[in-house]
């Protein structure tokens, strides 16, 4: 039996067809233009954050995002540490799936800086883990690409310095929960921290080019002289503010390495030193305000060593003839200072110290600020050997403060290191006359134009300072093969805007510096290079056509028997 399938005709008309394709073709342009607005108003927005939603930008607090924690910038805006989103790589041993050796030797290919027992340790822990905290993103894939489902990635607040290690010991870094633990970070967290100002970015003193400048040529230095490390500071005279601090060795705080704590150490402020001879001016310029030093041209005995309570002070390059006030500092003279403070006398001594704060930690607005160490015995002997800079330890920025004071017609000002910007600088308090700094201006210049400092001198700035090379203490006396080399300058010396001081830790005398370990061959030739370079970055240019007037005091320099 056949089955007959019968098909009902199909019967389409040639408008019907037309009209589904009109129908067709109209849905098709409402999505195209559906798809249309909501592009150009997806541009419109864009276009609108762009050029006029800068309050989402600045992180401001009206309304706009506001940062984890505030950004740090230098005086112009260079931003120097930033809160940004990072990854994280952590592990959840009981969800791991692959064998934990086999799991230690993929990890220890991404990570070959950590020891493979360590990532075994994790693996193998009780409690999920961190791999790592801060992981680049090529890290993330490789450990991705492992294809365990116990390890994740969450997303975290990491904090960045973008210039790695520069201005290191001033920023600072955080610990693993975001507290600051040093540097600014550590001094200024709740500002750092607070909802109500972390919108704003906080802008220091500092300047980053200049920075820059201070830390490559000091770094250069240290390096060429193998010495241990350095210490530098440009400061300015009138205001406290500092445009660059450097310490070496230093570090980079986006990756911190648990052996290396020395270098974590800012020597600027947390080091003491015995400075040695930069110590003189300040005793001269005592004398001279006390009355003690009245005329230039007096002479002093430097015939043969003085002998002090069992004590022999000597120079290290002998004169042996008389000097005048002018020659003890061209000279740098240890007998003719040290006759000149016991001439001073011990409570002035001690008085224009303590004026200088070096009885207490340096004043700047930081946490690492080291107390000195004071002379526990105000003899005779001790006044005289501190007027040359033995017997008494400060930090660096101590004595960067008290030239200040020395250049700028006499008002000592503390250190900060955040941006006065349209505030007034701090009133200050006067230490030294402003005839006896205008002196002391004439004769920290003689010492460079004619003196040990020749090496500092910076064409048409007009570089003024003073030499200083100290033996460091140790047992049973100080070490003649340990030197602590310091050149502390100002510039330009008929009007000083900026002081300049250059420390380095135990030069070695080698080809680069003609073998020797002394400050005028090699701090001094560092601040020449930085003063060169940085000068015109803060606004001081050279000028071959001015100087310091110093016609009444060369008459009194004796050259190879010549003048007096």
């Amino acid at each position: 039996m056949n089955t007959l399938v019968v098909r009902p005709t199909r019967v389409r008309t040639a408008g019907v067809r037309q009209q589904i394709l009109l129908t067709a073709q109209q849905r098709l342009m409402i999505l195209m233009l559906l798809f249309m607005a909501a592009f150009f108003l997806v541009s419109v927005r864009l276009v609108y954050f762009a050029l006029f939603d800068t309050g989402s930008q600045t992180g401001s607090r009206t309304g706009g995002f506001i940062p984890a924690r505030a950004d740090i910038v230098d005086r112009n805006g260079v931003p120097l540490a930033r809160t940004i989103d990072g990854y994280a790589i952590r592990v959840v041993p009981e969800k791991l799936l692959n064998n934990r050796q086999y799991l230690a030797d993929e990890l220890h290919k991404i990570f070959p800086d950590t020891p493979r027992a360590e990532l075994l340790a994790k693996l193998s822990g009780p409690r999920p883990t961190y791999i790592r905290r801060r992981a680049l993103p090529d890290q993330v894939a490789a450990v991705n690409a492992i294809g365990d489902v116990g390890f994740d990635f969450p997303r975290e607040k990491e904090r960045l310095y973008p210039q790695l290690s520069l201005a290191a010991h001033v920023l600072g870094f955080i610990n693993a929960d975001g507290e600051g633990v040093s540097g600014v970070e550590g001094a200024f967290e709740s500002r750092l921290t607070d909802a109500a100002t972390r919108g704003e970015p906080l802008a220091l003193s500092i300047d980053a080019r200049v920075q820059g400048v201070l830390e490559s040529e000091l770094g250069s230095a240290v390096t060429n002289l193998e010495a241990l490390g350095g210490a530098g500071i440009i400061l300015d005279v009138h205001t406290g503010e500092i445009a660059a601090m450097t310490s070496l060795p230093t570090y980079n705080p986006n990756k911190l390495v648990p052996d290396n704590m020395a270098a974590r150490r800012n020597a600027v402020t947390h080091n003491l030193y015995e400075l040695g001879s930069t110590f003189k001016p300040l005793t001269v310029a005592a004398a001279i305000d006390a009355g003690t030093v009245t005329s230039m041209a007096r002479r002093y005995d430097a015939t043969q060593p003085l002998a002090i309570a069992g004590f022999r002070i000597r120079d290290s390059h002998p004169s042996r003839r008389w000097l005048n006030v002018p020659e003890t500092l061209i000279h740098s003279s240890n007998i003719t200072t040290a006759r000149i403070a016991d001439e001073l006398g011990r409570e002035k001594m001690e008085a224009i110290f303590r004026s200088l704060e070096f009885d207490g930690r340096p004043q700047i607005n930081l946490k690492e600020r080291a107390f000195p160490l004071w002379p526990r015995d105000w003899g005779r002997l001790t006044t005289m050997t501190t007027g040359y800079g033995h017997g008494i330890a400060v930090t660096p920025l101590h004595l960067a403060s008290a030239y200040a004071a020395l250049v700028n017609g006499g008002i000592y000002r503390p250190a900060t290191i955040t941006k006065l910007g349209d505030a007034p600088p701090p009133k200050g308090r006067r230490v030294f006359k402003a005839a006896t700094s205008a002196r002391m201006r004439q004769l920290l210049r003689l010492i460079v134009s004619d003196g040990t400092g020749k090496k500092a001198e910076a064409p048409g700035f007009r570089v003024g300072g003073k030499t200083g090379s100290a033996e460091k203490p140790g047992a049973g006396g100080y070490r003649r093969s340990s030197v602590v080399a310091t050149f502390a300058a100002a510039f330009p010396m008929d009007n000083p805007r900026y002081v300049v001081l250059v420390m380095i830790d135990e030069p070695k005398g080698n080809a680069y510096s003609s073998g020797q370990r002394t400050a005028g061959w090699t701090a001094a030739p560092v601040v020449s290079k930085v003063v060169m370079r940085a000068g015109p970055m803060l606004g001081v240019f050279p000028d071959e056509s001015r100087d310091v007037d110093v016609s009444e005091l060369t008459p009194l320099l004796w050259r190879n028997g010549e003048g007096v």
